[in-house]
């Protein structure tokens, strides 16, 4: 394992924000087991179960809000971190709803506080993530490239998109590439991706999450959205990607301080009632029925992504089509349940074992 991405993590100090949560846990499994010396920085995991502590780490875990400037200084002067990963945000779209001004006061000033402490303590890399939500969706049947206008409609769109133009705001002003190694030390980049699966997610109101939680309980699964398309894409997916530019940053590549999209080719753009009846082909225990509620929040039912930057110049591909994603996912879900087994270890190990299969540079 450390030898991945060229070793570049191996003996690096990274600071991951929102660590105890579903993408952050991962991440943090996959960099420790890098040889990255790993600072976890969040709130609270927001469920019990949760990921990061079944995997009992070796890593620093702070437990605090990313809101919180003097904390944030005093870590980032402790543990002098080379690169950060800044993952932790409000990330439910019906929340949002209900509580607009902390998805704001979490996605946008969270992620500016976070970026002043990046600046202050000079870190060498810098990548930030939001969402393909970022965008200003149209509901089109085409892939939205980085250079496409930001929106939002519900505040947790809105507030991605907000964080995305607030980090080209510092990408111009303080990280400029021009004045790269003149005025400043730091590559900032921004990562952009969907719908996640994979084990050891128990957030509310994820898909995935409903299904496995139900059929554990021996209830029907409740649908609210049946035709809403997404690009579904296990974790490991999006965090190769993320991995891939945080390398590219710390080697002094400035010419990938840039946005960058990470997404599924279009086999795994399916909608919400062929997720659970392909996840249903490996544990014939679930069952679903469709809610027939009419005054659910705005939602978008289209939305994809267009990767071809990343396939081009990062030579990134996704490594599992969509059957081997929903199989490893309700699989870790059924070892966990069943037996109280972790497939984390192992799922990681098959996923760079078929990256290596495929020739991806980060993997060689």
């Amino acid at each position: 394992m450390k030898n991945l991405f060229s070793g570049i993590y191996n003996n690096k100090t990274i600071l991951v924000t929102g660590h105890t949560g579903f993408k952050g846990s991962w991440l943090c499994y996959w960099l420790n087991k890098m040889g990255a010396k790993v600072i976890g920085y969040s709130l609270e995991a927001p469920t019990t179960p949760n990921h990061i502590s079944l995997l009992d780490l070796d890593i620093v875990s702070v437990i605090a809000d990313i809101r919180d400037t003097q904390k944030l200084d005093e870590v980032f002067a402790t543990y002098k971190p080379e690169a950060v990963f800044h993952l932790a945000a409000q990330p439910l779209v019906r929340l949002s709803y209900e509580n607009p001004v902390e998805t704001y006061e979490t996605n946008v000033m969270g992620t500016l506080k976070v970026l002043e402490a990046c600046r202050k303590h000079q870190v060498k890399a810098i990548v930030n993530i939001t969402s393909d939500k970022a965008y200003e969706n149209k509901e089109w049947i085409w892939g939205y490239r980085e250079n496409d206008p930001l929106g939002g409609y519900d505040p947790y769109s809105s507030s991605k998109g907000c964080a995305d133009i607030l980090v080209n705001s510092y990408r111009s002003s303080y990280f400029n590439l021009e004045t790269y190694k003149k005025s400043h030390h730091t590559l900032l980049a921004s990562c952009r991706a969907g719908n996640v699966i994979g084990g050891g997610d128990w957030a509310q109101d994820r898909l995935m999450t409903d299904i496995m939680l139900s059929v554990s309980q021996g209830k029907k699964v409740s649908i609210r959205n049946p035709l809403a398309t997404r690009p579904w894409q296990h974790v490991l997916e999006p965090l190769s990607g993320y991995l891939h530019v945080g390398q590219k940053l710390l080697e002094e590549k400035k010419e990938f301080a840039e946005a960058w999209n990470f997404g599924p080719s279009d086999e795994g753009s399916i909608t919400v009632e062929e997720v659970v009846k392909n996840v249903k082909k490996h544990w014939s225990s679930i069952d679903y029925e469709i809610e027939q509620k009419s005054n659910q929040p705005h939602e978008a039912n289209l939305l994809k992504l267009d990767c071809s930057k990343a396939h081009i110049l990062l030579k990134w591909k996704d490594v599992w089509e969509s059957q081997t994603t929903f199989e490893k996912t309700v699989t870790w879900y059924k070892a966990y349940y069943e037996s109280q087994t972790l497939n984390t270890s192992s799922d990681l190990e098959k996923y760079v074992e078929d990256a290596k299969n495929k020739n991806l540079e980060w993997a060689i």
